[in-house]
């Protein structure tokens, strides 16, 4: 008894290169925010104190460690399924970025200095 297998065949690597370079984009965008907001708030007139930092550095990093995992769990898929992968990611990056964002503005005595 012998059983046939098929090899898989996976998406050309020029197309999940300009899948994830255009959602890489948007990601960029979203690290860019959060380090342009991490350092108004340490150089400001308060500075910030270590839950600050290590709240606005987990942002800073939260959108790199999404796109590295939506990206290897969708390259081996098919494109659609690694776009609609990206895009999730970038929804939760941005709930997650808007979780960050009001919490700075309702508690951001609790995140400086003083």
């Amino acid at each position: 008894m012998s059983v046939q297998t098929t090899p898989l065949r996976g998406m050309p690597t020029w197309l999940a290169a300009v899948i994830s370079g255009a959602a890489g984009l948007f990601y960029a965008y979203a690290v860019w925010n959060a380090v342009a907001f991490l350092i108004a708030q340490a150089t400001g007139p308060l500075g910030l104190n270590g839950a600050g930092w290590a709240l606005l550095l987990f942002a800073s990093a939260f959108p790199i460690l999404v796109f590295a995992a939506a990206f290897a769990l969708g390259v081996r898929r098919a494109p659609t399924v690694l776009a609609l992968l990206l895009l999730c990611g970038l929804a939760l990056v941005a709930v997650f970025w808007l979780n960050v964002l009001a919490y700075a503005l309702i508690g951001g005595a609790s995140l400086v200095v003083g």
